[in-house]
């Protein structure tokens, strides 16, 4: 299937408190500011756009705690917005909803976003990001649900859910890297719907490929366009990867090369990860006249109905394994380390 993504590139509230605390995520954040979000007006704003817009630029700690519900509309945090958590105040995930319905089609892929995230340093935690466009009524397209295009990157039981291109791990440039780490949380989509150029770690999530009606082809869980000079893209790691779809009707990923660019080289691993049924026994296929044998993909001691050892599914040796695990893709040269 060949198609072109387009990605382009305050004052606080009296009424906030501003305190020395531990963060949802258990980063230390000094002088931290907590302001509250409630569409009933009982907190400090009513959207979480307006409590993004009042936090300090290159500030040290901004959090927004968001009472149950759902918040419809549009949210971007921008480059200047640092060290911002959303953390959602419900009993769970599901509680509190940020959700839009915007296409590729006319907005744009990251334009598409119902919340895109340029800011390093940012944390969310205890809620969904959605984008509820309906395939089934208007026709497929891409519709984001959360666009990070960011370095530090840190979601911690959170539910990103959308179709096709769910959730984009993206960079400002070919040359940059933008690291996630993504705790505990459950990822829904169907085609590509983790993709992008940036480096990202799942663990111990939840993985799930909705069904198309297929009994062949019911998506890709992954898009890669990992630059060829990074050794780190995705990684799965413990993670458990559901769908009701057809038995062997979906892939693991294809290589995503952007505007035609050889030197995007995607690199992925599911490492010992649970795989469904629903895996097919040959998960890499081609995508845009580039070949998936060209990218590097590569599993490590999955198990599951899915899970398979043959030609088609290169493994990662026992020798390379120690260079692959969590703390590697994540530590760059700054050492960073959010794994818990």
């Amino acid at each position: 299937m060949s198609r072109e993504r387009r990605v382009g590139t305050a004052t606080v509230l009296a009424s906030s408190l501003a305190l020395t605390t531990v963060s949802a995520l258990g980063t230390p954040a000094s002088a931290a500011t907590v302001v509250t979000v409630a569409g009933d007006g009982s907190g400090n704003f009513t959207t979480v756009q307006a409590a993004v817009n009042a936090a300090p630029s290159n500030g040290s700690g901004y959090e927004i705690d968001i009472k149950p519900g759902t918040y419809r509309g549009t949210v971007s945090v921008p480059s200047a917005k640092t060290h911002v958590t959303f953390k959602g105040l419900g009993s769970g995930s599901s509680q509190v909803v940020i959700v839009e319905n915007h296409a590729a089609s006319q907005y744009g892929t990251q334009g598409s976003a119902t919340v895109a995230v340029s800011a390093n340093d940012f944390h969310a935690t205890n809620l969904t990001f959605a984008n509820d466009y309906d395939e089934a009524k208007n026709g497929s397209s891409q519709a984001v649900a959360l666009d990070l295009n960011a370095d530090r990157a840190v979601l911690d039981n959170v539910r990103v859910l959308a179709n096709q291109d769910t959730l984009l791990l993206w960079t400002a440039s070919t040359s940059t890297v933008g690291r996630s780490y993504i705790r505990a949380s459950y990822i829904e989509g169907d085609v590509d719907f983790i993709f992008g150029r940036g480096t990202a770690v799942f663990d111990r999530s939840e993985i799930h490929s909705l069904s198309r009606g297929s009994s062949s082809n019911n998506g890709y869980v992954t898009a890669a366009a990992t630059n060829n000079t990074n050794p780190y893209g995705f990684l799965f790691y413990r993670s458990t990867l559901t769908s009701n779809a057809a038995a062997k009707s979906v892939y693991l990923g294809r290589p995503w090369h952007p505007s035609g660019d050889a030197n995007a080289v995607g690199q992925v691993l599911f490492r010992e990860c649970t795989l469904g049924a629903h895996i097919r026994n040959d998960p890499w296929t081609d995508m845009s006249g580039f070949s998936w044998k060209d990218a590097r993909f590569s599993e490590y001691t999955n198990t599951g109905a899915g899970a398979a050892v043959n030609s088609n599914r290169p493994q990662l040796s026992a020798s390379q394994a120690p260079s692959y695990t969590p703390a590697r893709y994540l530590a760059g040269s700054d050492g960073w380390n959010p794994i818990y």
